[in-house]
């Protein structure tokens, strides 16, 4: 697929969660929902679906950060079992939010390089 001169990479797209075409318009209204296309240059969305690929990839990221901080936390300091229950029961939600929100965008991007066509 040709892009013009101006355009994007997939993962500045990805990273700063916005169009793969234009780099200017945000690709996610609230939470993980997907807006109807993009309000700069008008670029459908409909062509995008992440599937189950940005959840598997954050799972096996944040598991491996998580349990690798748990694990350094308890080594080294040694705290208290409600400490890591309050550090990491916080922590795992907003890191997950906010990684699939990356994930999916990255996703997103791919497919519109690579001319993702929505499953029939």
């Amino acid at each position: 697929m040709h892009e013009p001169a101006g355009a994007t990479s997939v993962f500045s797209a990805g990273l700063r969660l916005r169009c793969p075409r234009c780099g200017e318009g945000a690709v996610f209204g609230r939470g993980l929902s997907l807006r109807e296309g993009c309000e700069r240059c008008g670029l459908s969305y409909a062509f995008a679906e992440s599937g189950d690929g940005p959840a598997v990839a954050a799972i096996f990221i944040l598991g491996f950060l998580v349990l690798g901080g748990a694990l350094m936390l308890e080594f080294k300091v040694g705290p208290p079992p409600w400490v890591h229950v309050l550090l990491w029961g916080v922590l795992t939600p907003v890191a997950a939010f906010i990684l699939l929100r990356v994930l999916k965008a990255i996703l997103i991007a791919v497919q519109y390089r690579h001319q993702g066509e929505p499953p029939r």
